[in-house]
């Protein structure tokens, strides 16, 4: 493509013209060589094509030369900005590399191009720009201010560019983005002048009536205003000049969005505001009498005209929080108008004619922390200087705002503030608690990545999520918003209540079947007693199945009968009063066990933490209530009792008796062959005296792991049982259990 081609007649107009002077206003700062460069590596670029019109017709190279030159207007001449404007987009088209622009113009200005280039890339995602979040990510990832500067600087180029465009979302897009994202950073930044043009011509793209109207209102009234100032400030100059007080007058009209933000606001019409326009009364004096001068030159207004003191706003003894100093006062004019004028010296004016130390938070624009105000603040104090280097000092001032965050999008273009470190499932807590507490990972940048992924700046995330996902508590041990956590703790809480709520039923269920009584505070000492802080996590053990009910529950009335027990004297064994045994006792006529010195007929328990059948050898525990509990030596509660209370351990054996049946438990393992189980049950019902009672087989593949409840009688019979089955083809081995 050839640079005719590109540019069509207008625009050549415009490039020379823009040409002649951005070199004019840039000689002193821009040298030989540079020119040189440039001149050199834009026209390479167009020739080789790589300039191309963008979609909305848009010719880049005007663009960069506008951009440049406003810079230049509205900020300051700077070398290595204007530089990198202007090959910015060489860079992103892949054409120049920004190795090579190092070499070229150094490092500083390929820094600024990669800033360029790295915010360039937020504009491919669909993102809500009203969101203050956005703009917060814009800084974080620019890290250089200039960047942001050039951004603000080259989006008013644009809003130029488009007037009269014939695509019209195009143009309401870029309005929008002016109007909610830029204009807030030039004013955050302190660029007023920029800020204002940006509203002006955001409200005239979208609301090109209400413009039009007060734009031809403010024009129709033109002289009249300029006649009324000038009567108005007469009187002023001339009291000023007779106290030898150097001065100079401006009137200043609102602009035309302050205007109808106001109609909106206070409901007023333009002939009603009384604020329309303003005078500003800039003093000539040393900085040392800047706030007398102020001061005295209000006293002498108000002695010409009538002061309104409820509309005095003193920035001179208290200076706004961005540094802006200014005396407002509100006089009453003649045709009972009320007229603001606003004293201050020259210094205060330059600054704030050059934005450079605007009206921070000024007019409806919210704070968004002390990090920033303070930041904001230095900034200012570096362009209110006044050096021909400022730029190299702000060059050093990395915008590292929100080093604290991050800010991510979601798929739909949403951006959410986390703190830094802040994990994918963070990000899952702050959408919903219901999307956190079933979130499995997630997809970002198109890529699957797992839920403790710390995520960066500039992420775009979409949460996968899960039905049967549960909050679990190892994740406490990676999320680092509160509110994650809280929401995690609260749903684990929530689940272990249920829990609890079924281990409790479970336990009363046992204590119910046995016709057993426990109070409520005796069970909470048994809890206690048992290392539980809180009685949810007993309850919920016994739910998971972390202790076993049948133990549990012959542990709770060992417990009561030690609670029972505590207030009594110690008394041997010997000494208790043996409970005699019922007559509708279920265990036949016949005794088959002795106690003590021969002792027959007492009431006595099998204990089922042992199961103890006739044979074992066995020891009596005497309960509270005179009853013995019947324990097999090499039960694991017996040396508990025996440590405990020894005193109530008592020497019991089996009378030589037998005829009764007791439950005893085998645990059998082997193959999972056809026929097995019916063999074994086979083998069992041969057996005399003996009974199979219940069957419970899990097979796992080859192996199958089975427990059978049979009826014996004697323990010298379930030894020759045990051997009988380990010889059934397929059995490879047979064990009694205690359950």
């Amino acid at each position: 493509m050839t640079e005719t081609a590109f540019f069509n007649a207008h625009e050549r107009a415009m490039l020379f013209q823009s040409l002649r002077k951005l070199w004019v206003n840039l000689r002193d700062v821009v040298s030989i060589d540079d020119v040189r460069y440039l001149q050199e590596v834009i026209a390479s670029g167009v020739r080789a094509g790589v300039y191309r019109r963008d979609k909305h017709g848009i010719n880049p190279v005007i663009r960069t030369l506008r951009t440049a030159e406003l810079l230049h207007d509205h900020i300051a001449p700077d070398r290595n900005m204007t530089i990198a404007i202007l090959v910015y987009h060489l860079c992103r088209l892949d054409y120049v590399g920004e190795q090579e622009i190092a070499e070229m113009f150094g490092n500083d200005v390929a820094k600024l191009v990669h800033g360029l280039i790295k915010i360039s890339r937020i504009y491919k995602k669909q993102s809500a720009v009203e969101d203050d979040n956005f703009r917060k990510l814009l800084v974080t990832l620019a890290q250089d201010i200039r960047v942001v500067m050039i951004m603000i600087v080259d989006r008013r180029g644009l809003m130029n560019y488009i007037n009269n465009h014939d695509d019209e979302k195009f143009v309401r897009d870029i309005s929008l983005e002016s109007r909610y994202l830029y204009a807030p950073l030039a004013h955050k930044l302190g660029l007023y002048q920029l800020k204002t043009e940006l509203e002006d011509l955001s409200l005239k793209y979208l609301q090109r009536d209400v413009y039009n109207k007060i734009a031809k209102r403010l024009n129709e009234t033109k002289k009249e205003r300029e006649k009324y100032i000038e009567e108005f400030t007469a009187p002023i100059k001339k009291a000023l000049q007779r106290e030898h007080i150097k001065c100079h007058v401006k009137g200043r009209t609102k602009s035309i969005n302050s205007i109808w933000n106001k109609m909106r606001t206070k409901k007023v019409d333009m002939n009603d505001m009384y604020d329309l326009f303003a005078i500003r009364i800039i003093i000539d004096t040393p900085r040392e009498y800047e706030k007398r001068d102020c001061w005295y030159t209000y006293s002498l207004i108000g002695d010409i005209y009538q002061a309104n003191p409820t509309r005095l706003r003193d920035w001179l003894t208290m200076p706004k929080s961005n540094g802006y100093e200014s005396l407002h006062g509100t006089f009453k004019g003649k045709d009972d108008k009320w007229v603001e004028v606003q004293i201050r010296s020259e210094r205060m004016d330059e600054v704030a004619e050059m934005g450079l130390a605007a009206h921070w938070r000024y007019k409806g624009v919210k704070a968004d922390g002390g990090g920033i105000d303070r930041w904001m603040q230095n900034v200012r104090e570096v362009l209110e200087e006044g050096s021909k280097n400022r730029m190299d000092l702000i060059r050093d001032m990395h915008a590292n705002l929100y080093d604290d965050e991050v800010f991510v999008f979601t798929s739909r273009g949403d951006v959410f503030q986390l703190p830094k470190g802040a994990t994918v499932l963070d990000f899952a807590f702050s959408i919903h608690s219901r999307v956190g507490s079933q979130c499995t990972g997630a997809k970002v940048d198109g890529k699957n990545q797992k839920i403790n992924y710390k995520l960066h700046s500039g992420d775009t995330v979409e949460i996968i999520t899960s039905s049967s996902q549960v909050p679990r508590v190892d994740w406490l041990n990676f999320v680092v918003t509160s509110k994650a956590r809280n929401k995690i703790r609260l749903a684990l809480n929530e689940a272990k209540s249920k829990k609890a709520d079924m281990g409790r039923e479970l336990l009363q269920r046992r204590f119910k079947n046995r016709k057993i009584e426990i109070e409520e505070a005796m069970l909470n000492r048994f809890i206690s007693k048992k290392g539980y802080k809180l009685a949810t996590d007993f309850f919920a053990d016994i739910n998971d199945e972390k202790i076993d009910i049948a133990t549990l529950v012959e542990e709770v009335l060992d417990f009561k009968a030690k609670q029972q027990e505590a207030a009594k004297p110690h008394e041997a064994a010997e000494n208790f009063v043996l409970q005699s045994k019922i007559e509708d006792d279920d265990r036949g006529g016949d005794d088959i066990l002795v106690v003590g010195n021969n002792v027959k007929g007492i009431n006595y328990k099998l204990s089922r933490c042992c199961n103890p059948i006739y044979g074992d050898p066995i020891v009596g525990f005497i309960a509270s209530d005179g009853a013995i509990k019947v324990h097999r030596r090499d039960c694991g509660n017996v040396k508990h009792l025996l440590a405990k209370y020894p005193y109530r351990i008592i020497r019991s054996q089996w009378s030589g008796k037998m005829g009764k049946q007791f439950a005893v438990t085998l645990k059998v393992v082997g193959n999972d062959d056809i026929g097995i189980v019916s063999n074994i049950s086979s083998l069992i019902n041969k057996e005399g005296d003996t009974m199979l009672r219940n069957v419970s087989i899990n097979s796992n593949g080859s192996v199958f792991e089975g427990y059978l409840v049979i009826g014996i009688n004697s323990i010298d019979n379930l030894d020759l049982l045990i051997k009988k089955i380990k010889n059934l083809k397929g059995v490879k081995d047979v064990q009694r259990t205690s359950h």
